[in-house]
């Protein structure tokens, strides 16, 4: 940042994944390989492994039923986890600043009803009148924030309606790039005094047969039993179910209202290499530039286990520092895995500490001590590379 830039801290943050919802939650987690392992479902949708997310108590940040009928498990993931942040931020509930809080939500397509598809489907199966019987069925059947499938930008809509953020909205979608560019586009508003209340939030359901057809297709889903995130074969990702949230906001005005901060948001950078070999390595080289290589750097990788990038990455990675590959826990979540992996980093950075080893590969071996700042990484299977850099505030 230039000095004509603001300081940004992060806070408020919220996460909900396979291992529960909140910082005890993953901390008990992330050091119990019993409990990560229950959190990995390979049966539901043999061959592949997906972490999903258990039961929520929606009544706490979406009192409304009627708000939780017309809303799908992809919505309810990322309402939650941003309710979870703003209530940590101390903003939710407070129409002062909720007025003043704009939205930056990370999404892909919005998940279809498949029970109501298969249900019409079996009807108008050799139906003469199966156009008719289509317009019916979808008529009575589909949730009305639903138009065969919801769509992106409805998740932001949901956010500002259930939880009162009334600031500007924007959505991003685009694999991994998107929850990278929430966070940017964020960072760079606040520090430059673009607005001081910024909420980001993304949402990522992996039980969706749809999703797993459409990765599976594309040769990166892991067949087969669970291994090891860092030595899988190219197609080697496991899809998490994950909600995160995040309250961006400049440190002036945190300081005015009296907010503690989780952590000093000091960089935010993203890169769309062309994916040769070495490229990606390249280009996140430019942005570790000025970052020491030392015990005192925390780095939650977002690693995705599938292929030649994550190959690429453990390379790039060796000897930068305390090395913690998430996906191995959570597993991948597209866009929501660098808003969830800067939950964690700023959890750890507030206190000071990472959690145990994920993996028993050497890029994880160096003994964790205290940590000075924590670099956040996002390199997705086919294309986007992306970093934050989080530091403790005294």
């Amino acid at each position: 940042m230039t000095a004509a830039m603001r300081e940004v801290w992060i806070t408020g943050a919220g996460l909900v994944t396979a291992l529960g919802e909140g910082e005890a939650a993953h901390r008990a987690a992330f050091a119990d390989p019993a409990r990560r392992e229950a959190g990995r479902d390979g049966d539901r949708f043999a061959p592949f492994t997906v972490h999903p997310i258990g039961a929520l108590d929606l009544d706490r940040y979406m009192p409304k039923r009627a708000d939780q009928r017309t809303t799908g498990p992809w919505m309810h993931y990322g309402i939650h986890a941003a309710g979870m942040a703003l209530e940590a931020a101390g903003i939710l509930g407070a129409p002062a600043l909720l007025g003043r809080t704009h939205v930056l939500a990370a999404a892909g397509g919005g998940e279809r009803d498949t029970a109501l598809d298969e249900a019409i489907l079996a009807e108008t199966a050799d139906s003469p009148g199966a156009a008719a019987t289509t317009n019916a069925r979808l008529v009575e059947g589909l949730r009305p924030t639903a138009f065969l499938a919801q769509l992106s930008n409805m998740f932001a809509g949901n956010l500002s309606i259930v939880l009162g953020p009334a600031g500007s909205s924007r959505t991003l979608m685009g694999e991994e790039g998107a929850g990278v560019e929430a966070v940017r586009i964020a960072w760079r508003r606040a520090a430059a005094g673009q607005g001081d209340l910024f909420l980001v939030a993304a949402s990522y359901n992996a039980a969706r047969p749809d999703l797993l057809l459409l990765h599976g297709l594309g040769g990166r889903l892991l067949r087969g039993p669970w291994s090891d995130l860092w030595s899988r074969p190219a197609a080697g990702l496991c899809l998490g179910s994950m909600g995160a949230g995040l309250v961006v906001e400049a440190a002036d005005h945190a300081r005015a209202r009296g907010a503690r901060p989780l952590a000093r948001l000091s960089r935010v950078a993203h890169s769309w290499s062309d994916r040769s070999p070495g490229a990606a390595a390249a280009a996140a080289g430019r942005d570790w530039a000025d970052l020491p290589r030392d015990g005192t750097t925390l780095v939650l990788s977002g690693a995705t286990g599938a292929g030649p990038a994550t190959a690429e990455e453990r390379g790039f990675l060796l000897g930068r520092g305390t090395v913690r590959g998430t996906a191995a826990a959570i597993g991948h979540g597209v866009e929501a895995a660098f808003p969830a992996n800067l939950v964690l980093a700023a959890w750890c950075a507030a206190a000071g500490m990472a959690f145990p080893p994920l993996s028993p590969d050497p890029v994880e071996a160096s003994a964790a001590g205290p940590v000075a700042r924590v670099a956040v990484t996002a390199w997705g299977p086919r294309r986007g590379e992306g970093l934050a850099v989080l530091e403790p505030v005294a």
